[in-house]
């Protein structure tokens, strides 16, 4: 499965809607630190293919759900499951930190 970028028109679809958790990556290609958390979100998404949907935004193509979504710095990587934000953390984050963040989140399905 490969990851998804998401619109306005999509989000409740791909995100609230999504049968299992999702984890909705907010960037933009000007963020260093958003070119550098790529290859740790990718690599998740290929390790937790059929557990977990992972999505794009960009903020500069979807300026409107990165208002509506609060998201005030970037990177930024929620976690929803059931259409519910379970978790959020801002700025770079390691791959053991996000693996156990998606453990949280796959553990209240």
């Amino acid at each position: 499965m490969s990851i998804i970028h998401i619109t306005e028109e999509t989000f409740d679809s791909e995100v609230l809607q999504a049968p299992v958790p999702v984890l909705v990556d907010f960037w933009a290609e000007w963020c260093g630190p958003c070119r550098m958390l790529a290859p740790i979100v990718e690599e998740l998404a290929q390790e937790y293919v059929g557990r977990l949907r992972v999505v794009k935004i960009d903020i500069d193509e979807q300026p409107k759900l990165a208002l509506v979504h609060k998201v005030l710095s970037i990177p930024t990587v929620s976690l929803y499951v059931h259409g519910k934000e379970v978790k959020r953390l801002i700025g770079l984050r390691d791959k053991p930190e996000l693996a156990a963040a998606i453990e949280e989140a796959l553990g209240k399905v």
